[in-house]
């Protein structure tokens, strides 16, 4: 069995990262720190590198914008680091939002929704693609950025930052929506975020990797995966987790108990198969 570090290594890691950004920004805010300056849709580090949400920056330009200069630096510093670490990492590791849905998930078992709920999801992991689509369209037709005007995930992060108004409304919603409506519903069905960001995550390298010859079937990855389906391959060859839904938040290498997951660089005959 693992120790309690182990079993819990990577989650405490997340949290400590997603509280660290958080006090990162709001000491900007408060203090007038310089380390991390702005929000999530547009943040510079040490008044030097610029770092600008992708997905927004898509859905000025369909509202009409003309992006300046320092934002497509920024669009191609956030890509590129999404590129390397996996695009989901953004949802595990950053957005405050998945503290809430986790958490909902965690009262979820412990109330026995599942069981109650049964395993079969009733609605499509897709629909985040057809939302994803549908932001940009509006943002195209109404001349503003769709998603973000709307976005739980703004609310709470500048709610944390600069006082939270109704933005706990949504925070609540949320909440709510995922404990007893659907099961990782808001980030595992509806986010166009996490949509957007799991086409990025098609292409980046580092990987959860699957070794048959460990796994004895006792499935607790899948348990706690909130992207279950990405786990395919459990128990029947080893592979890399090469879905783009992958957040890569390692709660799977976390449960299992055989090291039979463990995370690995992307080779490039990898990269050339999925091309093909």
């Amino acid at each position: 069995m693992k120790s309690l570090w182990n079993h819990y290594r990577y989650l405490i890691l997340r949290r400590v990262t997603q509280l660290g950004l958080l006090f990162l920004y709001f000491g900007a805010n408060a203090w007038g720190w310089t380390m991390l300056q702005g929000n999530l849709s547009s943040s510079i580090i040490l008044n030097v590198v610029p770092m600008s949400d992708p997905y927004a920056a898509l859905q000025m330009l369909a509202a009409g914008a003309i992006l300046a200069t320092d934002l497509l630096v920024g669009v191609a510093v956030v890509t590129f680091f999404y590129f390397i670490i996996g695009g989901r990492a953004f949802c595990s590791w950053v957005c405050p939002i998945n503290m809430v849905t986790d958490f909902a998930a965690f009262v979820r078992e412990l109330i026995g929704m599942n069981k109650l709920t049964g395993v079969k999801q009733p609605a499509s992991r897709n629909l985040r693609y057809w939302v994803l689509g549908l932001s940009l369209v509006i943002s195209a037709i109404m001349g503003v950025t769709a998603f973000e005007f709307i976005s739980p995930i703004s609310m709470l992060h500048r709610g944390i930052i600069f006082g939270m108004g109704f933005g706990w409304m949504a925070v609540l919603v949320i909440f709510l929506f995922d404990l007893f409506v659907l099961k990782n519903g808001w980030c595992g069905h509806i986010c166009p975020l996490g949509g957007f960001y799991s086409i990025l995550g098609k292409f980046s390298l580092i990987r959860v990797h699957h070794s048959e010859e460990n796994c004895t079937l006792c499935m607790k990855c899948k348990v706690v995966c909130p992207e279950n389906q990405v786990l395919y391959m459990v128990g029947k060859e080893s592979l890399p987790v090469l879905s783009g839904e992958c957040t890569n938040c390692a709660r799977c290498i976390e449960v299992c108990d055989d090291d039979a997951l463990n995370f690995s660089i992307r080779s490039m005959a990898q990269n050339k198969k999925m091309g093909e």
